[in-house]
């Protein structure tokens, strides 16, 4: 498998397992993107399986990490969390910071069809395709349970 390498941002320890802020340079969206990934300390032992949060609005990576307090019970129940980023950050596509609910932190996770959105917003593929495989390849989560 021919994955572009994981690049640790920040990790930290959090209620007996790890939180982690990655960045990656994806071949699906053309640009580097974020995503965070909490694991549980039964990690240590071997693949856990994971849990996928995809944010919304004006959010980004760091958002359900930081706000939603989900470690405390994943850790309990040996879950990985997974959270990537809502959209291309950098695109430099026109307008695609001039409304809040379009274009960067819209949280559409879907590939476009229509340029200049299609070269850069291509969310489902990264997240099935690019993302998840990579995870399953490089970290402790199991892959059948995603």
């Amino acid at each position: 498998m021919n994955q572009a390498p994981l690049d640790l941002v920040s990790e930290h320890a959090c209620f007996g397992g790890t939180q982690r802020f990655y960045q990656h340079d994806s071949t699906e969206i053309g640009l580097p993107m974020k995503f965070s990934v909490f694991l549980p300390p039964q990690a240590s032992l071997g693949p856990v399986p994971a849990l996928l949060y995809l944010a919304g609005l004006t959010c980004n990576e760091e958002t359900f990490m930081a706000k939603a307090g989900a470690q405390r019970l994943a850790a309990e129940l040996g879950l990985a969390l997974i959270a990537p980023d809502t959209s291309p950050r950098g695109a430099n596509v026109a307008g695609e910071a001039e409304s809040w609910d379009f274009g960067v932190g819209a949280g559409f996770y879907l590939d476009a069809t229509q340029a200049p959105w299609s070269r850069h917003w291509r969310m489902e593929s990264w997240i099935t395709a690019e993302l998840l495989p990579l995870l399953a390849d490089t970290l402790p989560i199991d892959a059948g349970r995603i």
